[in-house]
Parts: C-alpha cells; structure tokens; sequence
C-alpha cells in the first residue's frame, strides 16, 4: 500500500501543466529523433540537456523531459527501421529483419501500428515492474560479476545464428569481425594503442553510431545506386501502404508474443550495463525458437516486429531500476541521466527513494503518462509516417545520405567521422553482396569492449586462473545455454530446410 500511496503521490506532481507539457514536447521531440537513423535515445537526451539547463527547470521536471525524450526516442527507432530498413538506433536493429519486409508487402501501416503497440506494452509492464519488482531484481542483478557478464555476452553471440542468418559460418565471421573493430583504441588496462596504425582520431576507438550509420544508412544509398537508378521513378508508385490499424486477429495472434518478450526485455534492462540492444536481441530470437515453426520469421512474420519492439521498450523501463537504486547505470541512455542527476545534486543509489520520493515517484508517474501520450500521438501520425515511402527513390536515398552525413558530423564535430562512416558504408556493400549478416557486425562492435574487459577483470581478480570464468552456477548455465543455442541451428537447420522443402514441394503438387 506504501508503493501504491507514493505512486499516487506522482501523480500529484507530474499532473501539472507544465510537466505534462514538457512530457508532451518529450515524447515529440523524442518520436522525430529515434526516427532519424543515426540518432537514436542516448544521443536525443545528450541534446536536449542544454535546453533543460536554459529553461531553469528543477529536477523533477528536467528528468520528466528527458526521460520522455527516451521512450520517444525508443518508440521512434522503428520508424525507419520498418520503412528505410535503417534502424533509428541499435535497439531497432532486429526490428529491421521483419519489419522492412512487411512495408515491402504493402503492410507498412499494419507494421507501425503493431510495433507502437508492442512499445506501449513493453514499456507499460516494465514501468510497473520498476515499481513492484526494483529491491529483488535488484537482488539477482547483485549477482552478476564479470565471469556472468561475460558468459552473457557469450551467450548473445552464441544464439546470433538463429536470428541473423541459417549460415553458421558467415554469422560467426561476422560477429568475430564485429569483435575485432571493438578492439580498436588504447588497451583500457595497459594504455598501449591497438590497430590505430598511429591514427590519433582512432585512439577513443570507433564510434558505435558512426559504424551503424555507415553500415545499414550508406550501404543501402550504395546498393540503391548499383541496382535500383534506372526505375527509381516506378519503385516509388508501386509501393502499397495498406490498412493503417492492425485487425483484432493480428493483435491477439501477437499479444503471447509482446507479454512473454516484455518480462525478457526487462529483465534483460535490470542487468547493469546490458540496455536495450540485448533485450530487443534476446526477444527476438528467444520468440523466434518458441514460435517460428514455418520458418516466417525474417518474411515479414508480424510476431517478429511485436517481440523486439516490446523486448527494446520493456529493457528501457528495466535500465532505470540499477540507476535510481543502485545508481549503476543500466544502458549508454541512462548513463546519461545518472550524469543529469548528478548535476542536479541528486545522488542515485538505496537512499534516493527515502530521502527525494518526490523526485522518483513524480518520474515513475510521468513515465506512465509519457507513454499513453506516445500511444496516442503515433497511431494516429502512421499515416504521416507512411508516406515516407510514397517519396521516390532518388529522392530518398540522397536525403538519407544527407541525413546521415549531417547527423554524424553534428554529433561528433569531426571530419574523419564521416570518412570512417563511409569506409563502413563501403564494407556494408561488400558484406551484402557476399551474403553476410550485418547485424553480428554490429553487436560485436557494441558489445566487444564490455566483453573484454569483463572477461580481463575476471580473471584478474582470480590471479590469472581461466576456470574462474566457469565457477559460479549462474555463468555454468550461462555457458551452457550457449552451447546449446550453437549447436542446435548446425543440427537442426538441415533438417528444418529438408521439411520445409519437402512440404513447398507437396504445395506445388497439389496445386498442378
């Protein structure tokens, strides 16, 4: 009842006017910039802190701002993602592999509604799971150490198989090339360069979003430009939106889906340091082994937008239990609102809900209104949203160039940026033509330097002992899980592709 009184309480503050209009502007301002690729959550609130600063806003409504720009922004990605096949940012990557072939199908509408409703679920469970679940989950996050986190990155690469391509080989040299671009920068614990070849700009390592711009953004500019020149024009007029809202079929087939990968997306959030691009990864292929039994996912299958649209937005609600009471933060987004809070003179951690509830109940409250705001605001802009794809081409592509370009160099202020983003662009061309998941790339890319130095700290603490990293009961079920989502696609897929064969093979004789 003590929770339920302090929610209630929350409400009281962020009811007013001018929280419930910073939340509106929020939730707009987010929406637009998870929609332009490049951007993305961590980088819209990174923006907009300066204007939280000039508006003087206290505390309170500064972090109703921002945080409204995050799930906006988290709402945003799938945006492009569904009609560009360019993720808005990384959490929207898996939202591509089933999203863009829906709008090729003439469902785009169906697709953008779908996955805005799959975000309020998400989002809406895990806000209720920040407040009923935060002191145990907080427990089991406790029991993560560096040998966990790096059996859980294991883990992730490991299961990539399943959900970017049924080739093995390619997935795995994907996601070492991804591992190997992580490496890139001065060794954390020596402080010696590595792979810089005596670059100076090289020594910060390369910048995620540069890698993800030029990877999906330019590579599509690029392969537009090789295939697609001479019927830009009638590309553009063939393209069909068709209905806008989803039937009542469509949701009921996708609610298991959004329930189950909601509480994976959270937990996933809850674990410092994993965010949103791990929840989105895990729903996706976890609902892809427990439901794709035709092999439709990756065809425009709606569960596969449903699962990582909940799994992303269910994560972000997850990343702000370890921040507000652990103050570790839970994703690259709220380690930029842990330094918001600092800045204010609020220290995150135990304390912070006995000594300011009024900050932390007013921003749990403002998040629920945030998000039947974004409900509201982007089921009816679908149609806005959809025309994208009515524009031509040629069109497009040079403006999705320009986009990218502006958008880097605004962030990073660097020209060797853009010449980085394109060399990527370039490599994205080539991995497509050659068949090459880009999305392994990606996660390596992401997740490369967190792993390392886990795996390091790990062993260190151990005094140099390797077992260390297979002590604990939790990463042994870990290893082993990863084990197990290897091999099972090497075993299986041929036997998958077999029946499936088999079974078009019996449709085709039918029909004669």
């Amino acid at each position: 009842m003590d929770t339920l009184s302090s929610l209630a309480d929350g409400f009281v503050i962020a009811l007013t006017w001018q929280n419930l209009l910073l939340a509106l502007l929020g939730c707009f301002l987010g929406t637009i910039m998870g929609a332009l690729p490049g951007l993305g959550p961590s980088n819209g609130v990174a923006i907009l802190i300066p204007l939280a600063f000039t508006l003087g806003l206290g505390a309170t409504p500064s972090l109703i701002l921002l945080t409204s720009v995050y799930y906006g922004a988290m709402y945003g990605g799938r945006i492009s993602s569904i009609l560009l096949n360019i993720p808005g940012d990384e959490p929207a990557m898996m939202t591509c592999l089933d999203g863009y072939p829906m709008a090729q199908k003439g469902r785009a509408g169906e697709a953008l509604s779908l996955s805005g409703i799959a975000s309020f679920v998400g989002a809406f469970l895990a806000t209720w799971g920040l407040i009923l679940l935060a002191p145990q989950l907080v427990k089991i996050a406790l029991l993560f150490g560096p040998a966990e986190y790096f059996a859980l990155f294991t883990l992730a690469f490991a299961t990539l198989g399943g959900v970017a391509s049924t080739n093995q080989a390619k997935t795995a040299f994907a996601a070492a090339l991804g591992l190997g671009l992580a490496m890139v920068g001065v060794d954390t614990q020596t402080g010696v360069p590595r792979f810089t070849y005596g670059e100076v700009h090289l020594y910060d390592g390369i910048d995620f979003l540069v890698a993800i711009v030029g990877l999906f953004a330019l590579s599509e500019v690029f392969i537009f430009l090789e295939h697609r020149h001479g019927s830009a024009d009638a590309e553009g007029k063939k393209i069909e939106i068709g209905r806008l809202v989803p039937s009542f079929a469509l949701l009921k087939q996708c609610t298991p889906t959004m329930l189950r990968t909601s509480v994976l997306g959270f937990l996933a959030g809850v674990l410092p340091g994993a965010g949103a691009s791990l929840g989105s990864f895990i729903s996706y292929s976890m609902e892809k082994k427990l439901v794709d039994k035709e092999g439709t996912f990756g065809t425009g299958d709606p569960r596969g937008v449903a699962a990582p649209e909940a799994g992303n937005n269910a994560a972000a609600g997850g990343a702000l239990v370890p921040m507000l009471a652990l103050g570790v933060p839970g994703s690259g987004t709220t380690a930029v609102l842990l330094a918001v809070l600092l800045s204010l003179n609020i220290t995150p951690g135990p304390l912070l809900f006995a000594q300011q509830p009024d900050v932390v109940w007013g921003l749990i409250a403002a998040l629920f209104i945030a998000n039947f705001m974004l409900l509201a605001m982007n089921i009816p802009m679908i149609g806005l949203f959809t025309r994208v794809l009515m524009v031509p081409p040629r069109i497009l592509m040079p403006i999705v160039a320009m986009v990218s370009f502006v958008g880097i160099y605004g962030i990073s202020g660097s020209s060797f940026d853009l010449l980085v983003m394109i060399g990527f662009g370039v490599m994205g061309w080539v991995l497509r033509k050659l068949d090459v998941p880009l999305v392994p790339v990606i996660l390596g890319t992401l997740l490369g330097n967190a792993m390392e130095s886990n795996m390091r700290r790990a062993i260190t603490i151990d005094n140099g002992n390797w077992l260390t990293l297979i002590d604990s009961p939790l990463s042994i079920a870990l290893w082993s899980l990863a084990v197990i989502g290897f091999v099972l696609p090497m075993v299986f897929g041929k036997i998958l592709k077999g029946r499936m064969k088999m079974a078009k093979e019996e449709e085709g004789a039918v029909s004669d």
